[in-house]
This record gives structure tokens, sequence and C-alpha cells, in this order.
């Protein structure tokens, strides 16, 4: 078995979003910003529509399972959660921003998206139920992805909340 990640094989690659994982201390916390950066340059450079963030919100959670089943395939059960993978956290996040995506005014979509980034960090590290069963249960590639979709849905419900109530 090879040492992970080899990045030469294009799944390890992907799977630690470019070596974005492999940056030391809190890799999930890169992987993440990632996926922050990503929204915003999507959203205010590239200026693209909510059915837009929609298809690649999908684009990303399909290629984010695709990803992790040929990065862990040849791993244990027990390695499959690798830290330096980091995809997981960008589809994570990115279920997040759904209660952003559709905000204009920039000075709300920007403090809403960095509450959508710090609700979604709390969750996938506090693990409140089902995150934690999933992370503790499902030890395959579709575990790995799934805890952090599970912690994105959390964050949006939160965010949500905020911006009915505020």
């Amino acid at each position: 078995m090879d040492k992970f990640p080899n990045l030469l094989k294009p799944s390890h690659i992907f799977a630690t979003l470019f070596g974005v994982g492999l940056l030391p201390f809190a890799p999930g916390t890169w992987g993440s910003l990632f996926g922050l950066i990503l929204f915003f340059y999507t959203n205010i450079y590239l200026s693209i529509n909510v059915q837009f963030f929609y298809l690649l919100l999908l684009a990303i959670i399909l290629v984010a399972i695709l990803v992790c089943y040929f990065a862990t395939k040849e791993l244990s059960d027990n390695e499959k959660d690798q830290k330096s993978i980091v995809i997981d956290e960008l589809a994570g996040v990115w279920i997040a921003f759904i209660p952003v995506s559709g905000i204009v005014m920039m000075q709300d979509f920007l403090t809403y998206s960095i509450l959508a980034f710090l609700a979604f960090r709390v969750f996938d590290i506090w693990k409140p139920y089902p995150i934690g069963y999933i992370d503790k249960k499902i030890k395959n590639y579709l575990g790995v992805v799934l805890d952090d979709l599970v912690a994105g849905l959390y964050a949006a419900i939160t965010i949500w909340l905020i911006l009915i109530l505020f």
C-alpha cells in the first residue's frame, strides 16, 4: 500500500484540494476556507445566479463522493477518513452557503457567508448527532463525505434561522 496521499494520483490531488489538506494545523479549516474563497470567487467575481450555484453545489457533492471513492479505495476502514482529505469540507461548507446564495446586498452577503463558514466549522468539529454517528459508523468513502454534508445542513439551518429572526 502506498503512503497517503500520493500526489501523483489524480484522486489524491483532488481529495487534498491540490495540497490544501496537507497544510499544517487544522486541515479541515483550510479545506473549508478553500470553499469560502471559491464561493466568493464564483458569486462576486463571476456573478453566478442561484440556479448555477445549485448546479455547482450538486457537481461539487458528486465529485467529492467520486474522488473519495477512488482516493480511499486502497485504504483500510480505519484509514479512510484521512485528515488530509478535505474535498468533503468543500462540499459541506457549500451546503452551508445555501441560504446565502440568494443574498444580493454585498455587506449581508459577506457577513452571512462568513457566519455560514463559522457555523459549518463548529458543527464539523463538535459533531452533534447524527454527524458523530455517521463519522464513527460509516467507514467508507460515503461516510467521509456524508458527515460533512450533514454538518453543512445544520449550518444552513442555523443561518436560515438567523436570517428569519434578525
